[in-house]
């Protein structure tokens, strides 16, 4: 890989077919151009290892060496039972673009079941050489009893969800909080007061926040969203789980519908079309997706920058290393809301704009 001094902003106007202005100013942060564009700029000047002054005096001062004086080892690890969760691809390639940059290595280890006891999961981390790894990775969805025991492991750690309570570590997540509100408030400016909530608030506590979010969001228009209303349960009973949308969107009465759990998404649509229901003609609908649709490209949903969450936490890693008696950092990575055509204006308040 080029080092920075043999890579220029011509190199890089020239790789993108830019102008040197455009990519300075995509670099600098500066406005005039798509995010596409930015994020292209962006992409490629990592992948050459081109910083920016600015980037290198940061990276000064924080002690974190431009070019490492050993290749370090990092462990990326993840539960079997979602080990091929889009969201973990998308975490693992951030991690992996980063810590490319500096010449270091991310391996994923796979948690078997039935390591509950400390002893077999000391035995566990022996035989896996834990000890000697230069830091873990852990993201969402790992069973509670192994999240706790990968935290007590005395080498860095950072957390890629929103930590427990007292947890010392760093850590980092998309902020679903935000997305949710963002969701809510597109909804009411299209005249959708009544908004079914589906996705399950248990196991998890990113889905413990986006439904607390949804009721918050919802407190703004003076209404009190209660659980037992909406869809909220487990998708084990998939049967049981569309029977619910079937009777609780039209006792609402609601005209949109928050998927807050992409995964349900193509059942939503099965349970609207017994219903007789359009979307978004006869129902809106916003949905949390990892990332865009191929299938589904006008999808309106809120952006949720789960690969930039893997970039900034290698980020926070070689930053721990560089400062390890510095205070545990929690850190929101905050997106926009892409509208998307899946949101219409509701049918009264459109009709009453026209007349």
């Amino acid at each position: 890989m080029p080092r920075k001094k043999a890579v220029t902003l011509s190199d890089l106007s020239r790789q993108l077919g830019l102008s040197v202005y455009t990519v300075s100013k995509a670099l600098r942060g500066l406005p005039g151009m798509s995010e596409e564009t930015r994020a292209a700029v962006v992409k490629a000047a990592a992948k050459l290892g081109y910083r920016t002054k600015d980037q290198e005096r940061s990276l000064a001062v924080e002690r974190i060496p431009i070019i490492p004086h050993q290749q370090r080892h990092f462990k990326f690890i993840i539960s079997g039972q979602t080990g091929n969760s889009r969201m973990y691809q998308l975490l693992l390639e951030g991690l992996q673009e980063k810590l490319s940059e500096y010449g270091h290595l991310i391996e994923t280890l796979v948690l078997p079941s039935g390591l509950n006891a400390p002893a077999s999961f000391a035995a566990w981390t022996e035989r896996h050489h834990l000890q000697f790894v230069d830091g873990v990775f852990l993201p969402p969805m790992l069973p509670p009893p192994y999240e706790k025991l990968l935290l007590g492991l005395d080498i860095p750690r950072v957390l890629l969800n929103f930590p427990p309570p007292s947890a010392e570590t760093d850590s980092l997540a998309w902020d679903v909080g935000t997305a949710i509100h963002q969701s809510v408030r597109h909804l009411l400016d299209n005249g959708h007061r009544r908004i079914l909530y589906v996705g399950s608030i248990h196991d998890h506590r990113g889905l413990a926040l986006r439904w607390h979010s949804f009721v918050n969001a919802m407190r703004e228009t003076g209404q009190e969203p209660v659980a037992a209303e909406h869809v909220t349960g487990r998708f084990a009973l998939r049967d049981l789980w569309l029977r619910e949308i079937a009777e609780k969107l039209p006792a609402m009465g609601a005209t949109a519908i928050l998927c807050a759990v992409g995964d349900n998404l193509a059942w939503i649509y099965h349970a609207c079309s017994s219903l007789g229901l359009r979307i978004p003609d006869d129902c809106s609908l916003i949905s949390l997706e990892h990332e865009a649709l191929e299938t589904m490209p006008e999808l309106s949903r809120p952006i949720l920058l789960i690969r930039e969450t893997g970039v900034r936490a290698a980020e926070r890693m070689l930053w721990r290393l560089a400062n390890p008696g510095l205070p545990f950092e929690h850190i929101l990575l905050q997106g926009g809301f892409f509208k998307g055509k899946t949101v219409l204006p509701r049918k009264e308040d459109e009709a009453r704009r026209r007349r």
